[in-house]
Formats: C-alpha cells, structure tokens, sequence
C-alpha cells in the first residue's frame, strides 16, 4: 500500500531480538516488483550485521539512538568523578581538548 501510493522507500523494524521476521520480510520484499529503498533500525536485533542485512535486501542501516545512549553514561561518568575529586583533571584524559571542540565549530561561527 506504501509502495502503492508512492512511498520513496519503506523503513522496518522489530522488537525481536532475532532478525528473522525482518530476514522474512526482506525475502517477500525482494520479490516485489515496484521494490524501492528499504531501511532498517536494527536496535532490537543489534546481534546481525550491516553486511547481513545488505545481502538480504537493505540499502540503509540506522542506529537511531546509539550515539544518545552512548554519550549519557559518559556524562554520568565524568560528573561522578568531577563531584568525587572535586575537580576535572582526573576526566581529562577522556575528554577532547579545546582545541578539538573548537576545531568541530564551522570557520567564521566563532570569535
């Protein structure tokens, strides 16, 4: 029906901690003849590959929130031993420096 009404691609997903049922939905897709773009967000079933998922019909892998998810215990982290040491020198190693930070702002954005 999507694919019917002129959807430029169709985006899967499962909660299942098995791809299965998107390898299956990957086989009856491929058999479509108006197939267009298919996109998957393997968070559930993060165990399969962006090779395995390519060689079942994907053309797109999303990891939807992994860098949100990454970066929070990381934050959590460098506060904890802010408030444990009262100060951040012990997090520094794990931090970018400055000048890095200050490489990421596009030229003329800054002062």
């Amino acid at each position: 029906m999507y694919l019917q009404a002129g959807a430029d691609g169709i985006m899967i997903h499962s909660r299942e901690k098995d791809p299965a049922e998107i390898f299956e939905f990957c086989r009856r897709y491929n058999q479509l003849e108006s197939r267009k773009i298919l996109v998957a967000v393997p968070t559930s079933y993060n165990s399969v590959t962006e090779d395995e998922l390519v060689q079942h019909g994907v053309n797109i892998v999303i990891y939807a929130n992994h860098l949100l998810r990454a970066a929070y215990p990381a934050m959590m982290k460098t506060a904890q031993s802010i408030l444990e040491y009262g100060r951040s020198f012990e997090v520094d190693k794990e931090l970018l420096s400055i000048k890095e930070v200050i490489a990421l702002i596009p030229e003329g954005s800054h002062a």
